[in-house]
């Protein structure tokens, strides 16, 4: 009787488990199997799977687990000229589906503004863990803002949907960590997404030609700075930081 040696058993196996489908997966933005890095092809395999223990059997690398904030791809950050943010979401860390959460971190230089903004599917809790930031919101119409200055290791929190910024004071770096009850919160930058309306939408909000000239919405547009920016103004020179120049 001819007998298979052990060895040969074992080869056929592993071969079948990575020919399997529940191992073809994308581990990071830099696979060669997902050049375009939105990680689309893992993310239809863990929504599609039936179960937990289906999904944990998709991320089997203990690195499919791990999010580096230092090293994230392009797509998780959102850079201006004040610092920038970093997001973990569903997309970016396809570990997080089915956990329901996930987290930004942002590192605001001196005097930096994350512009108000709100999160259309989740409230926030964000903790100050260097440096300090003021810390505003407001929820709805008709009640009153609310506005928090954070030190090191204090927190706040967002409701859902509700407007909202951060601005670091100091002359200093600060750094948040802001966690989410969704794998997807998004965000809505305010100023940005209100200028980037059709431009007799906007006037007609800013009161018409008696306050503001159509033939300036434009210019308005322009004015408008990128996502984290630089402010406010008592900051910056304070700081002896130069203000962006209106043109």
């Amino acid at each position: 009787m001819y007998t298979i040696p052990a060895f040969l058993i074992f080869a056929l196996l592993a071969s079948a488990a990575l020919a399997s489908p529940l191992n073809r997966r994308i581990t990071n933005h830099n696979n060669a199997a997902d050049p375009i890095g939105d990680n689309a092809a893992i993310i239809t395999q863990l929504e599609q799977a039936p179960t937990a223990v289906a999904r944990q059997a998709l991320l089997t690398d203990p690195s499919d687990w791990l999010f580096d904030f230092q090293n994230a791809a392009a797509t998780a950050l959102t850079t201006g000229a004040g610092g920038h943010t970093v997001k973990a979401d569903r997309k970016e860390f396809p570990a997080l589906i089915g956990t329901g959460v996930s987290m930004t971190l942002g590192f605001l230089g001196p005097c930096g503004f994350n512009t108000p903004h709100v999160h259309p599917r989740s409230s926030e809790i964000n903790v100050v863990v260097q440096g300090a930031l003021v810390a505003e919101f407001v929820s709805e119409n008709g009640v009153a803002p609310i506005t928090n200055n954070l030190s090191q290791f204090q927190m706040t929190v967002f409701p859902q949907g509700a407007l909202h910024t951060e601005f670091n004071p100091l002359c200093t770096p600060s750094i948040f960590v802001a966690g989410f009850a969704s794998e997807d919160p998004g965000v809505q930058q305010a100023a940005q997404s209100f200028f980037g309306l059709e431009s007799d939408i906007v006037q007609a909000a800013l009161g018409g030609d008696g306050t503001v000239n159509g033939m300036d919405i434009d210019a308005f547009k322009g004015l408008v700075p990128k996502n984290v920016a630089l402010g406010v103004e008592s900051c910056l020179k304070a700081c002896g930081l130069q203000k962006r120049a209106v043109v």
